[in-house]
């Protein structure tokens, strides 16, 4: 299970410490254009060590188009995007090789396949979602300009951001991607605080994708919603996944839910938009809103209780260079992961010849 999508299908490959990672897209429509310089600033906005408050590992996340393009233009082939690892540190792990991490993916990969890769997690690093980066890149071109999908960390730990100070232009000013520059501000003070602990925290991470048409999705098993939720929840450490008002629906009345609608000169106008865009599993024209929760990283300085791969009992304190919240390098994640699955179901939709 190493891809995802249907008419546009994405297939990842390789590890953490691995020589290098990457993915191959296939779906994609002949004749757009694509280069390397496309694809890279959303690598950048992933990237590893660009500040205090991520992972020091420092990866240059160079990417290279090794098919499916010519003169600067998709083939309509498979296009295979591979990116270098060139700062792994695979010693920082000979400690707890034997040693199952709590939190991680060490006790339940090895009971699965009866091997596992202990250097960074192997396949379960979250270093994988940089194919998935790239992946929407190309995922961008196929929706063209009129869809603008943007993300941003909405909550670190207990402490949330003020809706009323929500500023777009403030995610690129700040290392959390947050759009409440007071917040931001606490945030680096609480992730300092717990850095300095040995600790980590959570986040939540809101994407929107704005200018999707309605009549994109199914009613039944290819909701768009659905698969939404499954792309999110298959991203490193996501643990809840919601569109627009989400959990929160279930507090409101059947008036307080309702989006109510009126005539419009390009269709109706919703007076609110807690459904996220989407009804019946089909995209309304609203903006496509969806939030999913990160967990603390697992990694932690902390000493923890854990048993050996033998089952003996023991601690563990994770070393090495990791996020102290790896929810803030989740949001050019989110939005990769939902550029995909629009342009999977773009191309759905332009299968029925609509």
């Amino acid at each position: 299970m190493n891809s995802f999508g249907h008419l546009f299908r994405v297939t990842t490959f390789g590890e953490s410490h691995g020589p290098a990672i990457g993915c191959v897209v296939d779906g994609c429509p002949p004749l757009l254009p694509l280069d390397e310089a496309w694809i890279q600033p959303f690598l950048d906005a992933r990237r590893p060590g660009q500040s205090r408050f991520t992972t020091q590992r420092r990866e240059p996340d160079t990417v290279r188009i090794l098919s499916g393009v010519y003169d600067g233009q998709t083939t309509g082939h498979p296009i295979t995007l591979q990116i270098d690892n060139v700062d792994q540190r695979s010693k920082d792990y000979s400690e707890i090789s034997d040693k199952y991490r709590p939190g991680h993916a060490d006790y339940t990969y090895d009971a699965k396949y009866g091997i596992r890769d202990p250097r960074g997690g192997g396949r379960s690093s979250a270093r994988e979602t940089a194919s998935r980066v790239a992946a929407g890149a190309v995922a961008r071109r196929i929706l063209g300009d009129g869809v603008r999908i943007r993300g941003c960390v909405t909550q670190i730990g207990p402490r949330a951001i003020d809706r009323a100070r929500f500023d777009w232009d403030e995610v690129a000013r700040n290392p959390f991607f947050g759009p409440d520059a007071d917040t931001a501000s606490k945030w680096e003070e609480d992730l300092d605080a717990t850095r300095k602990n040995g600790s980590s925290l959570g986040a939540i991470v809101e994407v929107i994708a704005e200018g999707v048409p309605a009549g994109w999705g199914a009613p039944v098993y290819g909701k768009l919603d659905a698969d939404l939720a499954a792309a999110m929840m298959s991203i490193n450490a996501v643990k809840g996944v919601e569109i627009g008002a989400g959990f929160a629906a279930a507090s409101f009345t059947g008036e307080q839910n309702a989006d109510e609608m009126r005539a419009g000169n390009h269709g109706p106008t919703f007076l609110s938009n807690h459904a996220g865009g989407v009804l019946g599993g089909i995209s309304s024209g609203q903006p496509v809103v969806v939030r999913f929760a990160v967990k603390p990283t697992s990694s932690i300085l902390t000493p923890l209780r854990t048993i050996t791969s033998s089952g003996e009992e023991t601690e563990i304190s994770t070393k090495g260079r990791h996020d102290p919240c790896v929810g803030i390098r989740a949001v050019p994640v989110g939005e990769a992961m939902l550029a995909c699955v629009l342009a999977d179901h773009f191309l759905r939709h332009r299968a029925l010849g609509r």
